[in-house]
């Protein structure tokens, strides 16, 4: 079987939070789509372990849904303000009646 060229190397990447570069090995991957086990064609971001560290790591159960939905609404695509503000209030409102 032959083996990959760069075995044994650790390339470095960058973290798309605070644009340090780090060894690949001091990183996390980071997938927008939330699918890292689906790896065919994509190409990964990273998040060096402090900054992943900062992120919020709770459950994206109904985000894509939220986030279709508030965009469906507005079909003269909203200004990034207006969409972010949308979201903060559905979020606020599901968290007072308690849902996840």
């Amino acid at each position: 079987m032959w083996r990959s060229g760069d075995r044994g190397s650790d390339p470095e990447v960058t973290c798309i939070a605070c644009g340090d570069t780090v060894p690949r090995s001091k990183a996390r991957e980071y997938d927008k789509y939330g699918d890292r086990w689906d790896r065919a064609d994509k190409d990964f971001e990273y998040l060096c372990k402090p900054c992943d560290r900062e992120c919020c790591h709770q459950p994206r159960q109904g985000l894509e849904a939220l986030l279709t939905d508030i965009e469906a609404e507005h079909a003269d695509r909203p200004s990034q303000e207006a969409f972010l503000a949308q979201y903060l209030d559905r979020t606020e409102a599901r968290d007072e009646i308690g849902e996840r």
